[in-house]
């Protein structure tokens, strides 16, 4: 109980449930994930590379490298998270991320890059998804999608303002200035949160998920399946979702990096792709908040469906951008089934195989997941390199995303 003794006091004190408490600690952190996010490094692309002189594929392949580390990580990441909870994994996350992307702004060649920035994007694709999502779903089992939902908006909320700051910076100096100021954003706003408040489970303080303390809580939980992780390997489900997976997050990765530098060589204006950048995140802030809060309604195999078509209609609206509003239009449209993508995929996992071994399942699923992620800036960015522009990758990403809203219709949750 050491270590729970302030959350303890404040949760028998407080009007209303501890969970809320948690989940603002992991919009904290949610924030602040976006450092290395791929949106915010687009906004660096142009800027390194004309000093540097790197090719676009050799800038990707350091998110790529950083995802094939998350993915050895991920699996063994989990079952921490499973015995220990979120607190030291987000704090350790945010703490290690912030000082990665403050040294940035000291580079001088791509192996101090890629050192760097390898790490940065690890975290961001590793730990950051375990412990985020993994406390949200320890402590919210009737309200988990909302509370997703919650937890997903703060990160889009980061994702809209980390460009922008970015931005601001190397417009007051350059992009030394930029890699400064995410850094320090990321260090303000996710440490103490997580580090003080953060408890693995509410039964760890007395709670039931959902409820608090007291009257509130009379009445039965409601179920929810107990898969382990060996027993959750073995349904049709597993593999259905990591397909799913595997086929929309080349998508979500690719476009995400590339989309700047794709719109400003365009003829768009570099302020103005950086407000696209900006406005696809506002996108999936509202996908975030939209999907999270009508997943269960519309059932998860529409839901999931329906995030796919819309990653590939921005993308095809993206095609064919020849100017402002277009590129606007596509990153919204895009935007929109990002955001849905991020809340929804672990609320799925979550509502089919249940709390009890989320992490170990999850950091299987995750390391497909970030495999999936790291394939898709450095084949967007060898394509480009290969053909001269961003056309090539961005009819093959509409493809995947189409065949991956095929593939959502197929899941079913398994059978306990």
């Amino acid at each position: 109980m050491g270590g729970n003794r302030l959350p303890t006091f404040l949760s028998e004190r407080l009007p209303f449930y501890y969970g809320w408490i948690v989940l603002a600690g992991v919009c904290c952190a949610g924030f602040s994930r976006q450092g290395p996010a791929v949106a915010t490094l687009s906004v660096f692309v142009e800027p390194m590379t004309g000093e540097f002189g790197w090719s676009r594929t050799a800038i990707s392949g350091a998110v790529s490298l950083g995802g094939i580390l998350a993915a050895f990580a991920s699996p063994l990441i989990g079952p921490q998270l499973d015995r220990h909870g979120a607190k030291v994994i987000l704090a350790a996350a945010v703490l290690v991320t912030g000082v990665a992307v403050t040294l940035l702004s000291t580079v001088q060649s791509l192996l101090a890059f890629y050192l760097l920035f390898c790490v940065a994007r690890m975290n961001f694709a590793g730990p950051y998804d375990i412990g985020i999502y993994g406390a949200v779903n320890n402590w919210f089992v009737a309200r988990r999608a909302q509370a997703a939902s919650i937890a997903t908006l703060a990160q889009m909320l980061g994702l809209v303002a980390m460009p922008l700051i970015a931005h601001a910076a190397i417009l007051s100096g350059d992009w030394r200035n930029g890699w400064l100021a995410v850094g320090a954003t990321v260090l303000v706003i996710g440490f103490v949160p997580n580090w003080l408040l953060m408890v693995r489970r509410p039964e760890d303080i007395g709670l039931d998920p959902d409820r608090p303390a007291g009257p509130a809580a009379s009445g039965p939980a409601a179920p929810e399946p107990a898969f382990t992780r060996a027993a959750a390997l073995r349904t049709p489900t597993f593999w259905l979702l990591s397909l799913f997976t595997f086929l929309v997050y080349p998508v979500q990765a690719g476009v995400s990096l590339h989309q700047a530098p794709y719109l400003i060589e365009r003829g768009l204006d570099p302020t103005v792709a950086a407000t696209v950048v900006s406005t696809f995140s506002a996108g999936s802030a509202v996908g975030s908040l939209v999907f999270g809060m009508g997943a269960r309604r519309l059932g998860m195999r529409a839901t999931l469906s329906l995030i796919a078509l819309l990653m590939g209609a921005g993308t095809v609206v993206l095609l064919g951008v020849h100017g402002a509003p277009q590129a606007y239009a596509g990153g919204a449209l895009y935007g929109l089934g990002i955001g849905g993508l991020v809340v929804a995929l672990p609320v799925a996992w979550a509502d089919c195989f249940g709390r009890r071994s989320y992490g170990a399942i999850r950091g299987v699923a995750l390391s497909i997941q970030v495999t999936a992620q790291a394939i898709g800036p450095v084949l967007s960015g060898a394509l480009r390199d290969w053909t001269g522009d961003y056309v090539l990758s961005l009819e093959l990403f509409t493809a995947l995303a189409l065949s991956g809203a095929a593939v959502a219709l197929l899941v079913r949750a398994p059978k306990p």
